[in-house]
């Protein structure tokens, strides 16, 4: 009889390790699926690649990859499965989101300062349908490598990680969470310290040298690792010239349009004017574009974190009640005060999106994030559902803002062989609608179920769980 109970515990065992894990009392409640086989039936397809959407298409997974995609009255379906319905639903990719972060903006008394959500933010980017994330920037890395880890383990709930290192930066930045350095020498030593320890990446910050940027840049491939960069002391192009891989926020950094730029300084407000006064159609802009194209350096588009505030949201991508009493009367008694008044806000924010849109035209490689810092207006999940919006918004198609914000980020992480868009033999990383996304990008906002690696989440539940939360947490 021993035996027998003995026998029946392994199978059961061994089936449960042949597909899923097991997970924490803090995962469990929001766990809707896993199934070792499902198939969303019935479901319009955008599965990433940017080629158009496909209606009445079933999708079948099995131990979490995709095994079959095709019109459901054509498939043949496993012995046995589970199998949802997707009838007036669409489908896409889970997101890949390149420049987030694990922190959020509380000033204090006059001085800009960030905040670690550690519990808040990996639930709320998992809800608003993002899988995987790369962390443009930490400050605190160990908590982000641990986040990860217990996220594998099945202890919190969570994208896949790829963690950026702590901010390499300069003196000249006033947040008291970056760390200065002040050698090329010192930021070598903080790639191989953080390298060694499991980071992936690295970013660079607003006030570096062009020797910092060569150490760093030269250290990091020496590990097979990529930097990235908040830039202004450099400019896009001196920065594409030295190798970095990838420059953040679009074209709204670029100070290299300073007529009288000084080597290795930030000149902040000049830049800014610079920018307003060149033209949409420059040709210097086309120029710097072909260049960095070129030179196969890859822009992040972070839309939300520079939206403005007149006729716009408070939050950013519904995500009002996800913050804490104190931070939401803050943030609404700020926008109120700001509406009106952001004029020529307005006018660069959609110069901005011409030059992100004429970018990708040119075929270079645009990247999706949201940077939730700023004003405190763009938070992890809901920004991330925003910023899809707001690539619409500039003129891309729903099946090219899908693919900017899932299979571009797969191919800038060397991962697009696993994950990305919705093809057979890929993981079952996957996010369902309630809704046309085509009829209605604001659809977005309606994910009902998030999948990673087949393992299928719930949106809203997760959601609901974090009302009131962000600022605390």
């Amino acid at each position: 009889m021993k035996t027998r109970i003995l026998l029946s515990f392994t199978l059961a065992l061994l089936a449960s390790l042949s597909f899923g894990q097991n997970f924490s009392r803090a995962v469990a409640p929001y766990v809707t699926n896993q199934e070792k086989a499902v198939a969303i039936t019935n479901v319009k397809v955008i599965d990433g690649t940017g080629g158009p959407a496909k209606t009445n298409q079933t999708v079948i997974f099995i131990d979490g990859v995709i095994s079959q995609i095709g019109n459901t009255a054509s498939m043949t379906y496993p012995s046995d499965y589970k199998s949802i319905d997707g009838t007036g639903k669409t489908l896409i990719p889970g997101l890949v989101m390149l420049h987030e972060h694990i922190f959020y903006p509380k000033p204090f008394d006059g001085v800009f300062s960030v905040a670690q959500m550690t519990f808040t933010f990996p639930r709320l980017y998992l809800a608003g349908g993002v899988t995987t994330i790369r962390t443009a920037g930490s400050i605190e890395p160990q908590t982000d490598l641990n986040i990860r880890k217990w996220i594998e383990e099945g202890r919190m709930l969570g994208p896949k990680m790829d963690l950026t290192g702590p901010f390499i930066e300069r003196a000249g930045t006033p947040v008291p969470e970056v760390g200065i350095i002040e050698s090329p020498e010192d930021g070598i030593e903080m790639v191989e310290y953080w390298g060694k320890r499991g980071i992936n990446s690295f970013k660079v910050y607003q006030n570096i040298t062009k020797e910092d940027l060569k150490a760093v840049v030269d250290a990091a491939h020496a590990q097979g690792k990529k930097v990235t960069g908040h830039i202004c002391s450099v400019t896009y192009r001196e920065a594409a010239e030295i190798g970095i891989d990838n420059i953040e926020h679009g074209f709204f950094q670029s100070s290299d349009f300073v007529g009288d730029k000084v080597d290795n300084f930030c000149p902040a407000f000049k830049r800014g004017r610079a920018l307003a006064e060149l033209p949409e159609d420059s040709p210097e802009m086309e120029e710097l574009m072909k260049f960095l194209i070129e030179k196969n350096v890859a822009v992040t588009s972070t839309l939300p974190v520079f939206e403005p505030y007149t006729g716009r949201e408070v939050v950013l991508g519904g995500g009002l009640d996800a913050m804490s009493e104190e931070i939401r009367a803050s943030l609404v008694q700020s926008h109120t005060r700001r509406q009106g008044r952001d004029s020529a806000s307005f006018v660069n924010f959609k110069k901005q999106m011409a030059w992100e849109k004429k970018f990708y035209d040119m075929g270079g490689q645009l990247l999706s994030g949201t940077d939730p810092t700023g004003a405190g207006r763009t938070i992890a999940g809901y920004g991330n559902m925003r910023q899809v919006e707001l690539l619409v918004e500039a003129g891309f198609t729903v099946s090219e803002a899908i693919k900017i914000s899932s299979l571009n980020g797969a191919e800038y992480l060397e991962r697009a062989d696993k994950i990305g868009s919705i093809v057979i033999g890929k993981q079952a990383d996957l996010v369902l609608i309630d809704g046309d996304l085509e009829a209605d990008i604001s659809n977005i906002r309606k994910i009902e179920t998030v999948f990673k690696d087949g393992i299928g989440f719930d949106s809203k539940k997760i959601f609901e769980s974090m009302k009131g939360k962000v600022g605390m947490h």
